[in-house]
């Protein structure tokens, strides 16, 4: 069939590009490991061009660096990069917020409730401190709050930066013994307070994340910096 070629290459590439984004997120391709198209063709035993295609989807995503005659990198975050990740993501939920009276207005019950088992999953990862599991739950609970909004580029501009969140923070976080009680578990807070349609609640929930975060962040850098 004309063009089936072209679907299925776009599809693995599609495929490659979520696989290597689950590695990076979940430090198993950690923070300046380099790797050449070659390497990551032969283990996923495909060919190179939709590799190649794959990694520099990643590089628009400032995920990975490409580094001349030598492949791609991939990217090291700062504490400062951090600090203001967390900073551009506050804004774009402000922004969401400041929309607040028509947005939530226009929220349905079934979204409502998509929103509330995606919580409810988050925080079963994050109070039994499972960080894996947690990962995929918290960034899919965070786009469906933010596809509330109605608008595909806030939603992925606000995932773009989530995920850069936790590529920092999770190669601190693997090195706690213990992450049970560790990590945040407001997402039914949010989600009830949306319901509600109490935007002062939602923001107090979200400002309240947001300090719990850089606190827990910059205690582990600190620690981290100490050894």
């Amino acid at each position: 069939m004309p063009g089936s070629e072209a679907v299925k290459r776009t599809t693995l590439r599609s495929q490659i590009a979520d696989a290597l984004l689950d590695e990076v997120i979940a430090g198993r391709l950690p923070a300046g490991r380099q790797f050449t198209v070659k390497e990551i063709a032969e283990q996923y035993g495909v060919s190179a061009t939709p590799v190649r295609e794959a990694l520099l989807d990643l590089c628009s995503q400032d995920l990975l660096d490409v580094e001349l005659h030598k492949g791609f990198r991939v990217r090291e975050f700062t504490y400062a990069d951090f600090r203001d990740m967390v900073e551009a993501r506050t804004l774009i939920i402000e922004g969401m917020f400041r929309r607040s009276e028509d947005v939530l207005r226009a929220v349905t019950p079934q979204q409502l409730a998509s929103a509330r088992r995606r919580a409810e999953e988050a925080e079963r990862a994050a109070l039994a401190g499972d960080l894996d599991i947690l990962i995929g739950y918290d960034l899919r609970f965070w786009r469906e709050m933010s596809g509330l909004v109605g608008n595909s580029y806030i939603a992925d501009f606000l995932d773009r930066v989530r995920v850069q969140s936790w590529i920092f923070t999770v190669p601190l976080l693997r090195r706690l013994p213990d992450l049970r009680g560790r990590l945040w578990h407001g997402h039914a807070d949010l989600v009830a307070a949306v319901g509600a349609r109490d935007v002062v609640r939602a923001q107090e929930i979200v400002d309240a994340y947001n300090r719990f975060t850089l606190d827990l962040v910059d205690g582990l850098t600190r620690a981290d910096d100490a050894r």
